[in-house]
Order: structure tokens, then sequence, then C-alpha cells
């Protein structure tokens, strides 16, 4: 009983005490204001986490609580897609727990990692898009769907090399820079395991895969892959997943079969792009 006390004191005190405020200024322009992000404290978060996961069910409601850390900025903060500026971040010194981003670690709340955020479900974006290929197999083909096609593109895009639609490219671009300014350790030891693959769900033929699109990707740290619905992930991959919500992007740690690999555009962000003219 003495474990889980000093627990929960512990975790109380990471989720209340006052945030460090920094300021970031962008191109010259906009000076934007933000909470730092504490990798240290979501450190000692996590690796409290497996130590008490045997904790009663009011623990574990107190943990998806405060699971993550979140960024605040000066004023009203903005967490849908396209509406307003967002908050960019900077690095809060040196880093001192390098080695632990590869550490595995259970996934708290995995039902509100996501909130505000819809999914752009495959059928809904064949609804928009039609198929991206007309017959699908469980290997990885060429997209035939020309709308889509066109705006197909290759790059390095921060530390990995992805083929994606345009538009998706470019959000990914913004996010990998705020990764950098923030956390250039971690930034440094992020991998892929891929993006677009026009194929239908492997084992689910006549389902199209979500990376059928060029809307998504596979990311990992240290090229380390994820073991599929285990509901662990790396912890790594917990602190890019603020970095891409706050993009728009859909964390697959969400799933109802967890895939904490897996990062998506968001519904919001393609019907955003859609009504630019981007796809």
């Amino acid at each position: 009983m003495a474990l889980i006390f000093v627990g929960l004191g512990v975790l109380i005190y990471l989720q209340f005490r006052p945030e460090q405020e920094i300021r970031y200024e962008s191109d010259g322009d906009t000076e934007f204001a933000a909470s730092a992000i504490d990798s240290g404290a979501r450190i000692e978060i996590e690796v409290l986490r497996s130590q008490i996961e045997a904790l009663t069910e009011a623990v574990q409601n107190l943990e998806k609580e405060i699971g993550r850390v979140e960024f605040s900025s000066r004023g009203p903060t903005n967490t849908t897609p396209g509406a307003g500026t967002e908050p960019v971040f900077q690095g809060d010194g040196t880093n001192d727990i390098i080695d632990s981003y590869a550490q595995v670690v259970l996934i708290a709340g995995r039902r509100d990692l996501n909130k505000g955020l819809k999914i752009a479900s495959p059928s809904y974006l064949e609804s928009v898009f039609g198929k991206p290929r007309d017959v699908l197999t469980s290997e990885c083909q060429g997209m035939t769907n020309t709308r889509l096609a066109d705006k197909l593109k290759t790059e390095q895009v921060g530390p990995v090399r992805v083929r994606m639609l345009t538009p998706a490219i470019e959000s990914l671009g913004r996010v990998f820079d705020k990764i950098k300014a923030t956390d250039p350790d971690l930034y440094a030891r992020i991998n892929t395991a891929g993006a677009l693959c026009v194929r239908h769900i492997r084992g689910a033929p006549g389902r199209t895969s979500t990376h059928a699109f060029g809307l998504s990707l596979d990311l990992n740290i240290d090229g380390k892959l994820d073991r599929l619905g285990d509901g662990k992930t790396q912890l790594g991959l917990t602190i890019l997943a603020d970095f891409f919500r706050n993009e728009g992007w859909y964390w697959g740690a969400g799933f109802s079969r967890e895939d904490s690999m897996h990062f998506e555009v968001s519904r919001g962000l393609v019907e955003q792009w859609i009504e630019e003219g981007k796809l």
C-alpha cells in the first residue's frame, strides 16, 4: 500500500505543479507562448505507471486523467485543425533521459488520446475521392486514382523519407520542425516503417488500408517495431503523439486494436485541405 500512496503523490505533483512558460519566435513575424515539454516528467510518469499497473480501478482511472503532459499557450489554445495559430514549442535544456525513448510503457487512457479529432476512415475517404486503386491485393501497388496520384510526392521530411500526398507532407514537416526545436535527441532517433502502401487490410480483403491514400505513416524509435494490439508503446512515441495531435493528426494508439506506430491525418484536416483546394 505504501507504493500506491507514493505513486499517487508523485503523479498528482507532476500534474499540478506550475508549468514553465517559454517564448519562441518564428520567421521574425509571430511570437508564440507555450509550455516547455518536460521529458523528465514524462519518464517519471510512465516508469511509475509500469510499476503500479496492478493497482485498483480507481488508481487506473486517475492515471487516465494525468497520462500525458498537456501543452498550454497564453490565451486561447487551438486544437481544431486549421482554426487560428498553433503554438510552437521550444526545447527545455540538456536531455539526460535520452536512453529512455525506446522504453516500452503502458498506454493510459487510450479512448481519450484523440479527443476532439475525428478519424478519416477508409469508407469516408472512398466516398470523397473514390478508391485509390480499382483492385486491391495484400501487396503494395501503385495508385491509379488520378485525383490523388497527381498530388503524391516522395520527399525527405525531417528524419524520414516518405511518399505521401503533398499537403500531408507539408503538415508532417511542421510537426518535425517543432519536435526538432523542442527535443533534438528524440528527433534524431525517429524512424519510419512506411507510409504509402496501396493495398487492402491484411487478412481483410475488400477493406482498404488507411495507408492506401497517402495520408498516414508508421513511426518508431531506433527502428524497433511496436507490437500491435498489446496496449503498450515506446515512450518516445507518446511524446511524438502530443505534437501530431496539436497539428491535427490521429494517433493509432487510440484504435480499438492499438496500433501506436500509426499516425494519420484527421478528417478535420482532410476537409480543410479540400476546402483550400489542396486535395
